[in-house]
């Protein structure tokens, strides 16, 4: 599952960086993948909506398994 995860990173990855963020996979365990967002993304006032509609949707859309999609805590 956590190849599958990745794989779907890569597609959204492009968009997130034009904006001058990343997303980085901190863990997949028991359908909650945990993410880090980098760059602009990390203090963006939408890096909610970015999480939840952007990278949510999509990982449950690609990686069915998937039941949440969870920031990571701060550095």
């Amino acid at each position: 599952m956590e190849e599958a995860v990745k794989a779907a990173l890569e597609k959204i990855r492009p968009m997130l960086q034009r904006d001058g963020g990343d997303v980085e996979l901190v863990d997949v365990r028991d359908g909650i993948v945990t993410v880090r967002l980098r760059g602009a993304c990390r203090g963006c006032p939408m890096s909610q909506m970015t999480l939840k509609n952007g990278i949510e949707k999509l990982l449950k859309r690609e990686v069915p398994e998937v039941v949440a999609v969870q920031a990571a805590a701060a550095e």
